[in-house]
């Protein structure tokens, strides 16, 4: 698969490595927080290549409302226990776990990637029915590798206050 790179802004001239973790914290409403660090993974580029390259990308589609529509963006799923595709993913795991670990109580498990291909690749509203995010409060760590993309959070239900930030390289929890 041809990644089509559009180089981030942010550290894509280093050797592939992480930076100490020091997030700046965000508080939103409920007790809900997000967590920011821009430029967390040095040589952002060079894994972009090699996880569009490598991973075994699948697409997929979903029930949604009354029809069955293509998920607008690739997927790959790793299980616990099943070994990430490249072995700064796996850093960026050990060093998030040891990092949440009193908030937490447990390290993080899988990893979910999403490959965004184009600016018509996104996700729309959405919250967690299924799964353990459908009964318990859930944390969710991001690495955001490639082109800047937004993420935009709001409160289950609506209303509430909104969050809205623009990143190349950063990590969101």
């Amino acid at each position: 698969m041809n990644p089509g790179l559009q180089s981030s802004l942010f550290d894509t001239q280093g050797a592939l490595s992480l930076r100490p973790l020091a997030p700046e914290r965000t508080d939103l409403d409920s007790g809900a927080w997000v967590d920011i660090q821009p430029g967390w993974l040095e040589g952002a580029d060079e894994l972009f290549a090699a996880l569009a390259e490598n991973v075994p990308w699948q697409a997929e589609k979903r029930k949604m409302y009354d029809r069955v529509v293509a998920v607008p963006r690739l997927l790959s799923y790793y299980r616990e226990n099943v070994p990430l595709p490249h072995p700064v993913l796996t850093a960026a795991r050990d060093a998030l776990s040891r990092h949440y670990s009193r908030e937490l109580r447990e390290p993080f498990r899988t990893a979910g990637l999403c490959y965004y291909r184009d600016g018509r690749d996104s996700v729309a509203w959405h919250g967690d029915r299924i799964g353990r995010g459908a009964r318990e409060d859930t944390m969710v760590a991001i690495l955001s590798v490639g082109a800047a993309r937004t993420l935009a959070l709001r409160p289950r239900g609506g209303g509430g206050r909104r969050w809205r930030a623009r990143w190349g390289t950063a990590i969101c929890s």
